[in-house]
């Protein structure tokens, strides 16, 4: 039988000690986990709208439609156990650890596979014995709906290329919560024959309990007709950054070109896939939606993701034009559209340039798009989208502030992030470089201390990486940062910041003349960056060292274009229009830079060296031959 993909709650259980049970007690134990199956595990998992997949000696793997129905039923399981082994010592008793994952699943006959198949299994290798362990997704799937007493966590689990957000109810949470609502059935057992007898005769009242206690708010009785519609699984809520990237169309009239409209389309599924906290659809779930009008609301429903990508690709001669446009699909309103015209050339490099950019520039709209969104209570996930939207938006002191805030308010709420240590981190970088730090060596101590711990807790993080990189670059020590650098690129090969930085490290060490290559591949992948006219201003800057002046004042203009707030950018037009006899221009560039950034923050030669350091003798010459060289001459003092 063909496999078919589709999304699932995965449930994973095991029994914690099985070989243990079986080595003291073979018989028993597998009479008492049969019973457990029999009488309170299947029969909970039918009443949940689940299925059981297969068992696996010690264990199980079920699926549910809905994630609710199935954290509500590992809960009331683990609460159930609790009553059937009362009566059975602590070393002898069976006990379940549960993980619990959403994500999109190869289904055969009998079994299931994928990574989200993988990632529940892990985390219910995590799981305390009596206890569950959730998966981020699932988290954000439930809140709201089950108040659950959770724990939170990172974890890097094997086999799986990120680390793993865990959110636990533990054993000490479920014995807490009412008795399960359904009847408890003990083992066969002869001391628990009145156990039995007090269990069914209390059935009554532990189901209002657990209703009560498990079920949402109450609300007006339906009728038996109304009661048997509602009882169909609801449509899952989208996640928050969750998206679909839709075949590609073939507008060309050669239906060979079918492969590089498809590869686009694989591409941007897996690239789009390394975001953080992205939720992608897979290609096979996605390739369903083929020559099919596009209906974004449905889509969304049926798919459960939040957003629709949809594009098309024509050729025509040596031309070929690539259209992408993101689709909000709970509005069905378009967010972003981009077009790309080039010349055939290298169909690889072509198709891997298209796909890199709008990946980068999906990053962009998307985290734009969540951070708008109003929220009363916001979480760790809201603060960190709120901060990367400011710290990605035009850099300006008030911004960078602004992004520093929302990170410490998400590391207070989740002390052992990553994401949130890696952040905070490199926004402290930026209030340094942007001249805004009252205290930089403060900063940098703290900057390091979290990137630092970022890195130990999630090795395969590229965010962590840069943290890392941005913390040693701020000290002048490239030779140490460019290889974090380079991490950063191997995790993630859409890090155009990470080329942009590898090429300022190139300008402060040397050789000059790499960065040009490396800033300008950077501008090419995320042309649309909020803080583009930092690229063009490096750009300008080496070829400003290597004594181009017409080359660097071209560079320098085209960044005062871009954002003509940048003090830097007006200090460094100033030299070189100095150096090129221009006076008057040079003068009134001047003038602009000392009152953007306030009067007396240029305000001699020998400060300005004092703040800048080059790490060879042969770089401070250059600089010293080109820029301090211009600004002297642009009437700028010695001392």
């Amino acid at each position: 039988m063909a496999s078919t993909r589709r999304l699932a709650a995965i449930l994973a259980a095991d029994v914690a000690g099985y070989s243990r049970l079986m080595g003291a007690d073979e018989e028993g134990t597998h009479a008492r986990l049969r019973s457990h199956l029999q009488q309170l595990i299947d029969p909970k998992i039918a009443a949940h709208r689940g299925c059981v997949v297969k068992n696996t000696g010690d264990g199980l793997l079920a699926e549910f439609a809905s994630v609710v129905d199935a954290v509500r039923c590992a809960a009331e399981v683990q609460r159930g156990m609790l009553d059937r082994e009362a009566g059975i010592p602590e070393h002898g008793r069976i006990r379940f650890r549960i993980g619990i994952n959403l994500g999109d699943v190869i289904a055969e006959k009998n079994d299931i596979f994928g990574d989200g198949v993988n990632v529940a299994a892990r985390l219910e290798a995590l799981a305390e014995p009596g206890g569950i362990c959730l998966s981020r997704v699932v988290r954000d799937q439930i809140r709201g709906r089950l108040h659950y007493p959770l724990e939170i966590g990172e974890q890097q689990v094997k086999n799986i290329e990120r680390p793993v957000r865990v959110h636990a109810l533990r054993p000490e949470a479920i014995a807490d919560l009412p008795a399960t609502s359904l009847p408890v059935k003990a083992p066969p057992n002869r001391r628990n024959t009145i156990r039995m007898a007090m269990a069914a005769a209390a059935a009554v009242l532990v189901t209002a309990v657990g209703a009560w206690w498990l079920l949402p708010p109450a609300k007006p009785s339906p009728t038996p007709a109304v009661a048997a519609t509602t009882s169909v699984a609801q449509p899952l809520t989208a996640p928050r950054l969750s998206i679909v990237v839709l075949p590609f169309a073939n507008l060309s009239n050669d239906p060979e070109q079918q492969y590089f409209a498809d590869g686009i389309t694989e591409d941007l599924t897996t690239d789009l896939s390394r975001l953080a906290h992205m939720l992608v659809i897979s290609r096979n779930s996605a390739f369903t939606n083929r020559d099919k009008p596009v209906n974004a609301k449905q889509i969304g429903r049926e798919l459960g993701v939040r957003y629709v990508l949809e594009g098309s690709v024509q050729r025509s001669g040596d031309r070929v034009r690539v259209n992408a446009q993101l689709i909000d699909a709970e509005t069905d309103t378009h967010l972003w559209a981009e077009r790309f015209d080039r010349d055939i050339g290298d169909l690889f490099a072509l198709q891997n340039e298209i796909t890199s950019r709008i990946a980068i520039a999906l990053d962009l709209e998307l985290i734009r798009a969540e951070a708008a969104r109003p929220t009363e209570h916001p979480n760790t996930l809201d603060y960190l989208f709120r901060g990367r939207a400011r710290f990605a938006a035009t850099h300006s002191r008030e911004s960078i502030a602004e992004a520093i805030g929302f990170f410490e308010r998400a590391l207070a709420l989740d002390p052992g992030s990553a994401e949130a240590q890696s952040r905070l981190a490199t926004a402290l970088i930026g209030r340094i470089l942007d001249f805004g730090s009252t205290s930089a060596a403060d900063d940098i101590k703290r900057a390091q201390e979290l990137a630092a711990k970022a890195v130990a807790a999630a090795p395969g993080s590229a965010l962590a990486h840069y943290a890392k990189a941005e913390a040693l670059r701020v000290q002048r020590r490239c030779a140490e940062a460019i290889p974090e650098y380079e991490t950063v690129l191997a995790l993630n090969r859409n890090a155009a910041v990470a080329l942009f930085d590898i090429a300022r490290c190139k300008i402060l060490a040397g050789p000059v003349d790499e960065a040009i290559p490396l800033l300008e591949q950077a501008i090419r992948l995320s042309p649309s960056d909020p803080n583009i006219a930092n690229r063009y201003f490096r750009v300008g800057e080496a070829h400003l060292r290597q004594s181009h002046i017409d080359d660097a004042i071209l560079w320098f203009e085209k960044a005062r274009s871009a954002n003509a707030a940048l003090h830097y950018v007006h200090a460094y037009l100033a030299a070189a229009y100095a150096l090129k006899g221009e006076t008057e221009r040079a003068a009134a560039e001047l003038a602009e830079a000392r009152r953007l950034s306030g009067e007396g923050s240029w305000p001699s030669i020998a400060r300005l060296m004092a703040d800048t350091r080059y790490e060879t003798p042969a770089i401070q010459a250059d600089a010293e031959k080109t820029f301090y060289a211009g600004l002297r001459k642009a009437g700028v003092p010695e001392e």
